[in-house]
């Protein structure tokens, strides 16, 4: 399971349950769409990129991959 979502801090980011989520095909499809693992927060992020339309590209991708998907366009409120 992801959850994919913009954040000003960190651009776009899809974040794994798990590490079991990441299988080869899943981090060779992330990293050809530009997205690079951050091990501060533990996801894959692409910094700049608050676009809608990117996080439902993104989401859309890991659906097609088999995996369960939680999306949202605006960026999450801090606690």
């Amino acid at each position: 399971m992801f959850l994919v979502v913009p954040d000003p801090a960190h651009g776009l980011v899809a974040a794994p349950q798990s590490s079991d989520d990441l299988t080869p095909l899943t981090e060779e499809s992330l990293a050809a769409r530009g997205l690079a693992w951050n091990d501060e927060i533990e996801a894959y992020t692409r910094q700049a990129d608050h676009d809608p339309a990117a996080v439902d590209d993104i989401a859309g991708m890991l659906r097609e991959l088999g995996h369960y998907v939680f999306s949202v366009n605006r960026p999450l409120p801090r606690s």
